[in-house]
């Protein structure tokens, strides 16, 4: 990185040639005194830190290269899970990451009262569900297996689900092929599913009611794990089941169709997208030895820093960044009290070149997040849109056309952890992509030829 400053060294004037022209002196002197006032503002960035350059060096233009950026692979396999915007269903392969899993947990919210229902039969069941995305093999016949939980799922804001949370079953399971499907584009499906079924959750009608202030369908019917049966060529969707306003419209949802002894049908609606709080929670799985052998990762968790790091939806891998020179830069006295004008991170991604299709799928923003004290994880402010008036050019996408790298300011964050007195933000970093960004990333890191930059510009009151 290049640290670029003007410097201005001022003449030496004698005396006597001040007492014999002065007017030719005084153009001199004015300039002088400009060029001083307009340059003692503005801080040499290659003084940043302790001993980037010489202290004594002020007069020509200088590049470091000493602010050094170390990336590591990490993973961590349980991660809060409850109450995700997206849920996940099936396989996905890649040959850098291996086999990624997505199984989901919820509880059923039962629409209508069963408490004084007189039907005798159930006569069929089906399961709607709008599917946002769907990859791999799209043709008809995978097989959806839901089973029955055995402990109850509680919502509150006390109780946290976790990403490798697999729950205990009852033993009860029953399973339902799907149709074919469509890639790139919104399914809404009908699967159905056998009638024993629907007998099974109508079995006992007393409990067939909803409540909060006493013990309802939720503490007789737990809840459902759903999967898609892994096979030879696997397909991977997503759908939605967060609950949806009281005026919204469910879209994911069972429905038990019954008669009576008059042969009167009735419907009966059993909601994963409630209108309700519900409790559910994602499950993932990520098998990184199925990779490709010479494209698998070499080093997760192990600190060393290799020329690669990785980024994984559905909570897989990340990338811990350590910029070394910053706790440096906080503990120098001589930068109490500095603005950072310009606080970047240039992180190289890299592309495969035997496969065009891969090439093409980085996710489209990249995120970061720092640690505090206590071990709290909290996007950088740049990034947070939680933050209000004030808020900077976080960026964060990638430049596809000449540096191939994402762009990462953080001058926001570098603020908050200079003027940090508690010491609770840290400079530990991570960067990761979102549990629901449809692709991953692989970087330049360490000795890359193609290194992470770190920039920064202040000014120094």
């Amino acid at each position: 990185m290049n640290f670029m400053t003007r410097f201005y060294r001022n003449p030496i004037l004698s005396g006597r040639f001040i007492s014999e022209n002065i007017l030719k002196v005084l153009p001199v002197l004015l300039t002088a005194g400009v060029l001083f006032f307009a340059t003692a503002c503005e801080e040499n960035p290659s003084k940043i830190g302790a001993g980037l350059l010489p202290g004594t060096d002020y007069v020509t233009i200088k590049s470091t290269d000493s602010m050094n950026v170390k990336s590591y692979t990490m993973y961590q396999e349980s991660v809060q899970s409850q109450y995700p915007g997206v849920s996940y269903l099936g396989d996905m392969w890649d040959p850098y990451f291996g086999t990624s899993t997505g199984e989901f947990v919820s509880q059923l919210w039962l629409q209508d009262s069963l408490t004084t229902a007189d039907f005798v039969a159930v006569d069929s069941v089906q399961l709607h569900l709008k599917i946002l995305t769907v990859k791999g093999d799209t043709a008809a016949g995978h097989i959806l297996k839901i089973s029955e939980i055995s402990k109850m799922l509680y919502y509150n804001v006390d109780t946290v689900y976790y990403s490798n949370q697999f729950p205990s079953l009852t033993g009860h399971s029953w399973t339902a092929e799907l149709p074919s499907l469509r890639a790139d584009t919104v399914n809404d499906i009908v699967v159905t599913f056998d009638t024993a079924f629907g007998g099974y959750l109508t079995r006992n009608k007393p409990m067939g009611f909803m409540s909060n202030d006493e013990a309802d369908f939720r503490s007789f019917f737990k809840g459902l794990q759903f999967e898609i049966v892994p096979s030879a060529k696997p397909v991977f969707m997503s759908l939605s089941i967060a609950s949806v306003t009281s005026t919204g419209t469910p879209v994911n949802y069972f429905t038990v169709y019954t008669h009576n002894g008059y042969q009167v049908s009735e419907a009966y609606n059993f909601l994963l997208d409630a209108q309700h709080n519900s409790a559910k929670y994602n499950l993932f799985t990520h098998t990184f030895s199925d990779a490709e052998p010479d494209k698998m990762i070499q080093h997760i968790n192990d600190g060393y820093p290799d020329t690669l790091t990785y980024l994984q939806n559905m909570n897989g891998v990340y990338t811990r960044i350590d910029i070394p020179f910053l706790k440096g830069l906080k503990s120098d006295p001589n930068f109490t009290n500095v603005a950072i004008n310009k606080a970047r991170l240039i992180i190289p991604f890299v592309t495969d070149a035997t496969d065009p299709v891969y090439a093409k799928t980085i996710p489209s923003t990249v995120y970061l997040r720092y640690l505090t004290s206590k071990g709290a994880k909290y996007l950088v402010r740049d990034a947070d849109p939680n933050i209000g008036p004030g808020a900077t050019f976080y960026d964060g996408t990638p430049d596809t056309t000449t540096a191939f790298a994402y762009n990462i300011n953080i001058a926001t964050y570098l603020q908050d952890y200079l003027k940090d007195k508690t010491d609770s933000i840290t400079s530990d970093l991570e960067l990761f992509v979102p549990s629901t960004s449809g692709y991953n990333a692989v970087l330049a890191a360490n000795k890359n030829h193609r290194r992470v930059k770190f920039e920064i510009t202040y000014t120094k009151f």
